[in-house]
């Protein structure tokens, strides 16, 4: 009979094999196997994907798992049904042990065949001749109630005593293999793979590190002829009844959604009803509903309840009340949940689909038996409350989350196999400069497109060894963690379906990923951590507390004007989906003047939607005419001027003129977006066929539907658009209305990425955002309003550790520090090291106590070591006290350079802030905005300047320059190297430069550089500001004609009265500012609307 490997091992035991399930399964087949088993150790990682793919390519699938415990090793392989449940439970049960699983306490093996391995304390027991107690171990083994039992032996133990313990006591023998990769030659892989499990290194001096290895997918007939040979065809005889008994079917099926428990045992049915009709009237607070409400709501129930979701809607429901009872702050919506009614009136998601024109069925498709996926956005500070309370309320074993694998990528495969053969860390960091920092860049495009890397492997045969295993591995699972977002709930218990193990924040969680465990049946949850909901909950609860009044970001009214100039300038720093210099710029050019128009940039600014986007701004501000395909879709495309912008458009465009009803125009746009030819071709005939018997001409509608179907796959889910463009325009209203408390928010989120710190904390600043210091009284751990100015916590200080400001803080619940002593008096003696205190002090955390900075310093060391001896002791201390150590106070430069060391920002200003006044002449950028490809004007302060000399002998230049964002490096090639021939480090330039990519670091090509001083002393003297209205445009026309009248070179600045927007006129409108024309202007305006301000008042 054939031989049948029955001991496998994929990659899926991490770290210990490089064999891949569709290697596996390729190999298999072509080397003529009929079945195959997988038995990866204690975990069944692998077994539903292994299933599928050994069903597709014809070969029956053995499902096992090789049990690797205390004090015993065994093989199982399910035999049928029963036995693959229980092989679950099994791997459930010894991965959630909390103390090693010892056999006497395994659950059985119904169902199962289990084998004893050839490796393990039974075989030692047997070759050390305790017969005695091998058989004790048979016996407990039967006991487990297994389908079979066999003794394994393998082609290495053919000459050891287990043969013939077997034959002496009438036992089953099974031949075995042991399979740890597809071929010979991959044994230098595997052997690597441990070594990085292991964190040793290879020893190139064995001889034999490189040899082939014997744990390969050998042939049938080559596996089975050891053992034939040994007189054991009985063994290999009985690898082919197993395979031939095991009767295993995995059930794939729609998910299974748990029973919601309603009160008083109400039908699910009858409480949804109850709760949407209810939360809908909440809506209207209280006043008559309109019909069109009611109709929805009544349809989109029916609809829920017949296709069987009602116990769903309900789930989700329940874990929204909760967050809105503890108050987390949720999202609007998040995908195409948004368009439904009952979404909103059960506070699932805050955007009424009616007033948006959202379609239901874009959602819940009844002509499509699909469950409804309802996402939920939570602040990822506060996820696991959520988290926590579902799997307090469905309990264990019912409510899990889900695994997902970390794989190999090319960085990650090369440090790896760097490190196991023993290169230093700086070789390994070589290689890894040498993968270009492309996203999610594989081995061999880094190899195609990396001279360095290619001239690394041709190094030595030992770097092209090195790239050949690093290769070998990419792509592999490496470790495991928890999904980020997804959850599992199931009625009955979740190891009838799936094995679990924990997870690392005292949970359970699945052993099969995401795709795999909704195709097993369980209901899937994704509860998504969305950092700015910890932006918005945190600014909404300092606007809440300086102005002693609720604030909810849901009733922000979303037509305020000053919020909408924000978009227009493209002020979108720190606003949710719309902070990247693209989107910034298409908002500059839009202008968007409503709600709408931001909704669909947010639409828009995607692959391959953006290819709209030029037309789309030249039809909203009147460059090109507005046209339709035909008149009848004139309301359906008016809102986004003539260009279909969104998913649901196309839907309403087939059911107006195609006579779809929307649940088929679903169907038309899934198709659509799937390019599927012949469904397409089909569903164009219906299109044509019902427009015609609507009344419309045949080549008309040939025309529509080629529009929609050219722009059907650049649609964007308008429902997802509305409800994160909702978030974004909360943000964006804190920012204009409420910005202290909206920087303080966003910087606190931003603790850990100093790039973004630095451009918030001047956009704080350039709002007239008062920043103070850290202060070892007044901080918290992070920032804080204090009087309506932001407050640096002491986390936010470089070195900073989380405990030590815990201790810090346990102390000062005593009361305010009286001085450093005092504070170094109150803490455990653990903390009185210098290093802890040095950044303090340089940060200014001390200076209520001495400005004197560096006389802080001076005296530190003899301060903690009287404390040391003295503790509190007063008496004592006096005695001990340390004479003051008298030094200068710091430089205002050195002070400043300190701060910055230690903050990471420049707190009390930078050397290019005093040049601010040049933006009304110039149009700059700050370092943190460089783009590749940009021509830009940049004030930056000289920190270093490297002359050299080209191959030529001509003089040249490299400068550091440094703004208060961060650092660029500007080359100055010979043609301009005289202008800086006599420049010194701390000066500060204008520069006009090409922004280019260099080393994946960006660097400024200079065309123009030249001291900045002298440009600020020739800036004007004063500036005019007069406030008016804007809408008032006839009053407008007059000012500037006043002012063209009055030509002189004073800079001229509007304010809007209403949005307080100010905008810079042009210099054909700048005038002589005399007094004549200042109190000309005031009588017109009035006298508080027109202010001339002299450059040094300002």
């Amino acid at each position: 009979m054939t031989f049948t490997q029955l001991q496998v091992h994929s990659n899926y035991t991490l770290l210990h094999s490089p064999l891949a399930l569709p290697d596996l399964i390729q190999a298999a087949k072509t080397r003529g196997y009929t079945a195959i088993a997988l038995t990866d150790t204690n975990v069944v990682y692998g077994l539903v994907e292994f299933y599928r793919q050994a069903k597709a390519a014809g070969l029956k699938p053995l499902l096992g798992m090789q049990i690797d415990i205390d004090d015993a090793r065994l093989l199982v392989i399910a035999e049928n049904n029963t036995g693959y449940h229980q092989l679950l439970k099994l791997s459930t049960q010894i991965m959630l042990a909390k103390t090693p699983v010892k056999f006497a306490d395994l659950l059985p093996l119904t169902g199962l065949a289990a084998i004893a391995l050839p490796d393990s304390p039974f075989a030692e027991a047997v070759t050390t001749h305790h017969d005695e107690q091998a058989m004790a171990f048979l016996t407990a083994l039967k006991a487990k109630q297994p389908a079979s039992v066999y003794v394994g032996v393998d082609e290495a133990h053919l000459d050891s005593a287990i043969p013939a313990f077997i034959a002496a006591h009438q036992l089953e023998p099974l031949a075995l293999g042991n399979v740890l990769y597809r071929d010979p030659t991959d044994a230098f892989t595997q052997k690597v793979m441990v070594a990085i499990d292991e964190g040793s290194q290879l020893n190139f001096r064995d001889p034999v590190l490189t040899d082939a290895g014997e744990a390969w997918l050998k042939p049938p007939t080559d596996a089975a002829a050891p053992f034939a040979a040994a007189g054991l065809q009985a063994a290999v005889d009985h690898t082919a009844d197993i395979a031939a008994r095991a009767d295993v079917t995995i059930d794939f099926k729609q998910p299974q959604l748990p029973h919601y428990q309603t009160p008083d045992q109400i039908p699910s049915k009858d409480y949804l009803t109850k709760l949407a009709k209810s939360g809908l009237d909440a809506r209207f607070h209280g006043q008559p509903i309109p019909e069109a409400y009611q109709k929805r709501l009544q349809y989109e129930l029916h609809v829920i309840i017949e296709m069987g979701f009602a116990d769903y809607f309900l789930v989700v429901w329940d874990v929204m009340n909760y967050a809105h009872k503890v108050n987390i702050m949720t999202g609007a919506g998040r995908g195409s949940a948004a368009g439904s009614l009952v979404s909103y009136a059960l506070a699932i998601t805050e955007v009424d689909p009616i007033e948006y024109n959202l379609l239901f069925e874009r959602f819940l498709n009844p002509a499509r038996a699909q469950m409804p996926d309802i996402d939920l956005d939570i602040p990822d500070n506060r996820r696991g409350e959520l988290i926590q309370y579902v799997h307090d309320k469905y309990g264990e074993n019912h409510m899990a989350q889900i695994i997902t694998f970390g794989t190999f990528g090319a960085k990650q495969a090369i440090r790896d196999v760097a490190r196991v053969f023993g290169l230093s860390q700086f070789e390994s960091n070589t290689w890894s400069k040498a993968i270009p920092n492309l996203f999610h860049i594989d081995l061999k495009t880094a190899y195609e497109q990396s001279q360095p890397l290619k001239n690394l492997v041709a190094d030595s045969p030992k770097n092209r060894m090195l790239f050949q295993t690093a290769l070998a591995l990419e792509g592999l699972p490496r470790h495991y963690s928890t999904h980020a977002a997804g959850i599992v709930l199931s009625e009955e218990p979740l190891t009838d379906t799936v094995a679990l193990q924990p997870s690392g924040d005292g949970l359970e969680q699945t052993q099969v990923p995401k795709d795999d465990v909704e195709a097993l049946g369980l209901l899937k949850m994704d509860f998504l951590g969305l950092k700015n909901l910890n932006i918005l909950a945190a600014a909404s609860h300092f606007v809440a507390r300086d102005t002693g009044k609720p604030f909810d970001p849901k009733a922000i009214p979303l037509d305020d004007k000053p919020t909408l100039n924000l978009f227009a300038r493209g002020d979108t720093n720190g606003v949710f989906q719309f902070e990247s210099s693209g989107i910034k710029n298409v908002l500059r050019k839009l202008h968007p003047t409503a709600f709408e128009d931001v909704v669909a940039v947010n639409a828009l600014y995607r692959p391959g939607p953006m290819e709209n986007i030029d037309t789309f701004i030249a039809r909203k501000n009147g460059q090109e005419p507005i046209a339709y395909p035909d008149p009848v879709l004139t309301k359906i495309l008016k809102p986004t001027y003539g260009v279909l912008v969104y998913q649901e458009q196309v839907m309403q465009v087939a059911n107006v003129m195609g006579g779809f009803s929307l649940g088929e125009a679903d169907l038309l746009r899934r198709a659509m977006s799937k390019k599927k030819s012949a469904v397409l071709a089909a569903e164009q005939d219906k299109f044509i066929e019902g427009a015609v018997k609507q009344g419309f001409p045949e080549e008309t509608a040939k025309t529509v539907y080629a529009y929609i179907d050219r722009f059907a796959n650049y649609g964007f889910n308008r429902s997802h658009a509305v409800a994160y463009s909702k978030v974004a325009f909360w943000l964006a209203y804190l920012k204009v209305h409420y910005p202290a408390a909206f920087f303080a928010a966003l910087m606190n989120a931003s603790m850990n990425n100093l790039p973004k710190l630095r451009t918030y904390v001047q956009e704080a600043k350039a709002r007239k955002v008062g920043l103070l210091g850290p202060d070892i009284n007044a901080s918290n751990g992070g920032f804080k309003l204090s009087q309506g100015k932001i407050r640096f916590g002491l986390l936010s200080v470089k070195g900073m550790r989380r405990d030590f400001s815990e201790a810090i803080f346990t102390a000062r619940q005593n009361g305010p520090f009286k001085n450093l002593r005092d504070l170094l008096q109150r803490l455990d003696p653990k903390w009185l090291k210098a290093d802890n205190f040095k950044s303090l002090i340089l940060a200014g955390s001390f200076d209520t106590f001495d400005a004197n900075r560096a006389q802080t310093l001076a005296n530190l060391d003899e301060l903690i070591d009287s404390v040391k001896l003295a503790g509190n002791d007063v008496g004592l201390f006096s005695m001990l006290a340390p004479k003051t150590i008298k030094v200068p106070e710091m430089s205002a430069s050195e002070r400043l350079e300190a701060e910055a060391e230690v903050l990471g920002v420049y707190l009390s200003g930078h050397p290019v802030d005093k040049y601010a006044p040049l933006k009304t002449q110039y149009t700059l950028v700050s370092v943190s905005d460089l783009e590749e490809g940009q021509t830009v004007n940049i004030l930056l302060l000289v920190r270093h300047i490297k002359r050299i000399r080209t191959k030529t002998g001509k003089p040249m230049a490299f400068v550091d320059g440094q703004d208060a964002t961060g650092n660029v490096s500007l080359t100055v090639f010979p043609n301009l190297y005289p202008t800086i021939e006599d420049l010194t480090t701390d000066t500060v330039v204008f520069v006009n430069g090409r922004v280019e990519k260099r080393n994946d670091d960006l660097q400024l090509v200079v065309n123009r550089i030249q001291d900045a001083q002298p440009l600020l002393a020739s800036l004007p003297s004063a500036e005019l500001f007069i406030r008016l209205d804007a809408k008032d445009t006839a009053l407008r026309t007059d000012l500037l004609k006043k002012l063209q009248a009055a030509h002189g070179t004073t800079p001229v600045i509007t304010v809007d009265t209403a949005t307080r927007e100010s905008i810079l006129l042009d210099k054909r409108y700048w005038v002589k500012a005399d007094t004549t024309l200042v109190e000309a202007l005031k009588s017109q305006f009035g006298a508080n609307n027109v202010v001339l301000r002299t450059r040094q008042e300002s």
